[in-house]
């Protein structure tokens, strides 16, 4: 299954394939019925958060939203990427990681913190560019590339780029990747807020390979397609929030045996499954295809 699975991901090109897809997980509840307006333009427009209580609706790759919370574009151990794509808003317990986990990188790995990239648009939703997932502010992407300095300029931080840390179309680690990569990544999955956290195969399978004591936190890596630039974490829905949906627990075990898979079949692609289906059309999120709170989340203030 699985073999099937890549092989239509390899060649078809299909990002939304299942597994453990950073943006699989869609909401059930939407209620704006027959509202057919594009639901990014309307979330992509918005500069500002909306004027409620800070809370998450629907599901990663259908949701929004409300009451969202700024990363601060320079803080003492990290600094906001790509200021121009206004994507540095998250709820406060994404925030919190963040700042957490910079301080780790400061103080624990001897980086001068993190550069933190995309997390979320100001109302969430859907976004004009890029991501399918990062819709509920409980999404963000930190860069591999160890801060040299945190004092960058707007223009520097929109020109300077990160670091690739994959080898062989990511079935293995290059020079880049180093034990302080592994540790933040280690320090991340460790926190209970952590619902998973994607990045290339080849990083999974070297962190397999040398991990010790406790390999619990290794459930939490999950390889997926990209994610050498950065990794992307996903936290779970807080405690008490009845519109967030989380995405379904990882597989028991610590996923070093999938990961496995995941490089041999980069290496050695399967054939492509002749009765596979043609994959469907993506289609486009309108506001009626997202969870109903999603409207007020977009009209408030």
């Amino acid at each position: 299954m699985i073999r099937t699975l890549l092989s239509v991901c390899i060649f078809l090109a299909v990002a939304a394939c299942g597994g453990d897809d950073e943006g699989q997980q869609v909401s059930t509840q939407s209620a704006n019925t027959g509202d057919q307006r594009v639901a990014k333009a309307l979330f992509g427009a918005a500069g500002r958060p909306s004027d409620q209580r800070s809370e998450p609706f629907g599901g990663y790759a259908r949701g929004c939203q409300a009451g969202a919370v700024e990363l601060a574009e320079t803080g003492p151990t990290w600094q906001a990427m790509r200021l121009s794509r206004n994507r540095n808003w998250a709820q406060p317990e994404t925030v919190d990681f963040v700042k957490d986990l910079s301080r780790f990188a400061a103080t624990q790995v001897g980086w001068e913190g993190l550069y933190v990239g995309d997390m979320s648009q100001p109302r969430g939703g859907p976004m004009l560019t890029g991501h399918r997932s990062h819709q509920t502010g409980l999404d963000a992407d930190i860069w591999m590339l160890p801060p040299k300095r945190l004092n960058l300029s707007r223009t520097e931080r929109e020109n300077l780029s990160s670091i690739s840390l994959r080898r062989s179309a990511g079935a293995y680690t290059n020079d880049n990747w180093s034990q302080q990569h592994m540790n933040i990544l280690r320090e991340a999955a460790s926190d209970p807020r952590v619902a998973r956290i994607f990045v290339f195969p080849g990083a999974k399978v070297a962190m397999c390979n040398t991990a010790t004591g406790d390999r619990s936190w290794l459930r939490k890596i999950r390889p997926w397609w990209g994610h050498h630039y950065h990794f992307h974490v996903r936290l779970n829905c807080p405690a008490g929030d009845r519109g967030c949906e989380n995405q379904a627990p990882p597989p028991a075990g610590d996923g070093c045996a999938d990961a496995d898979r995941w490089v041999r079949d980069i290496l050695n692609p399967p054939a492509p499954d002749p009765n596979a289906p043609a994959p469907k059309p993506r289609r486009e999120l309108t506001m009626a295809r997202l969870p109903a709170q999603c409207s007020s989340v977009l009209t408030s203030n």
